[in-house]
């Protein structure tokens, strides 16, 4: 297992190219010295750098001209990365951040449909009728709804959701209002592709994914 993070292209001409990011600058720009050269006219010459600082490994925007997205949100100066997070340089280009080469994915078409939603944890993505939700879903969203997803069904309890969504904290500071916002959130995420109801609140007992063909 390489402990280097890498950098896989998610579509476009470079789509299953990956970089291993194992210089203490790493930078991504149309430049010639570069260390990821972007051939696109949007992307400015030296467009942003990574750079590995206090044990994490953070984005900086160089001041490109058409500016750097992270999970849709615009980079404004910084932002430290997270494995999973997708890139967007200039809007031209998708680049996903993975911390091993333990978890890059092989493919990049959508897996095998088994429901109208599918997941692939590989990837960390999500796909509704084919089509993949974008932006990703935060680390919080996608694990809820791997959760539900690999119980295949069976209702989840709110203790379940807590051990797998906030490990390690034993539910200190997790309160049921917590669990609730990031089941709306998710909900809403979800609805952005289809309005059909995927979670199903079960009262008394706690929730389940209803992947039934509609």
């Amino acid at each position: 297992m390489n402990e280097k993070p890498v950098l896989v292209a998610r579509e476009g001409q470079l789509v299953g190219q990956r970089w291993t990011i194992d210089t203490e600058t790493f930078v991504i720009g149309r430049g010639h010295d570069c260390q990821i050269v972007l051939p696109e006219r949007q992307v400015s010459r030296h467009h942003v750098k990574i750079l590995y600082e206090d044990n994490r490994y953070v984005l900086y925007d160089l001041g490109s001209k058409n500016g750097t997205h992270l999970n849709g949100k615009q980079v404004d100066g910084t932002a430290v990365l997270q494995d999973g997070d997708e890139i967007q340089i200039a809007l031209a280009v998708k680049l996903v951040f993975v911390g091993t080469d333990a978890t890059i994915p092989l493919t990049f078409e959508p897996p095998v449909q088994e429901g109208a939603l599918v997941i692939d944890e590989a990837q960390r993505a999500v796909f509704i009728k084919g089509k993949e939700l974008s932006p990703p879903l935060s680390l919080a969203q996608f694990r809820l709804i791997e959760l539900l997803y690999n119980s295949q069904g069976a209702v989840c309890s709110r203790d379940q959701i807590v051990g797998v969504v906030w490990p390690g904290t034993d539910g200190l500071g997790v309160s049921e209002q917590a669990i609730d916002a990031l089941v709306r959130r998710l909900r809403d995420r979800l609805a952005e592709e289809d309005e059909y109801n995927y979670i199903v609140t079960v009262r008394g007992h706690g929730f389940r994914l209803d992947n039934e063909p509609h």
